[in-house]
């Protein structure tokens, strides 16, 4: 059975011969119903505040799970990230040989190419040599042909063609 502060302040004692002094239990009554709703006041509000607390509690357990979950989350997609960028970079890298390898099979294509032109040039030159070597041979072969008409002919002819040419000269 509970107490309450009213069951303490209207409780009646019977009163009997040598007894108690009835003013000190009514007074000490009385105190003890005061003190007695202050501890069930004080009671109420502890409760009160405990049921806030514990309310804030879950709030903020609540909260928490959320944010470990976030963490989780941005730390999978920071993962994620870096994989992907660890993929793209690797994939540029590939891209970046493959296209260097190109460049350089170019230039020596390129190379080739030259070397090929240089020595048809070369080719040319010597070609180009010969026949004015053979020109050269005709010409002088008709030079020395002549020479040789020329001593053995008429000075009669070198008269003739002496007067042809044009004097002051």
């Amino acid at each position: 059975m509970k107490i309450t502060p009213l069951d303490i302040g209207s409780h009646r004692f019977p009163r009997c011969f040598r007894g108690f002094d009835p003013k000190e239990v009514e007074l000490f009554l009385e105190m003890v119903r005061q003190e007695m709703e202050d501890l069930v006041q004080e009671n109420r509000f502890l409760s009160d505040e405990l049921r806030r607390k514990s309310h804030d509690l879950s709030e903020l357990k609540e909260q928490e799970r959320l944010l470990k979950d976030a963490m989780l989350t941005a730390q999978k997609v920071s993962d994620e990230m870096k994989s992907n960028l660890l993929k793209e970079a690797q994939l540029v890298i590939a891209q970046a040989e493959m296209e260097a390898d190109h460049i350089i099979r170019q230039a020596h294509d390129r190379v080739l190419h030259l070397q090929d032109e240089v020595r048809a040039l070369k080719d040319e030159r010597v070609r180009l040599r010969e026949e004015l070597r053979c020109v050269l041979r005709t010409y002088s072969g008709l030079l020395d042909a002549g020479e040789s008409k020329s001593l053995d002919g008429d000075a009669h002819g070198i008269e003739n063609t002496l007067r042809v040419m044009p004097s002051g000269k």
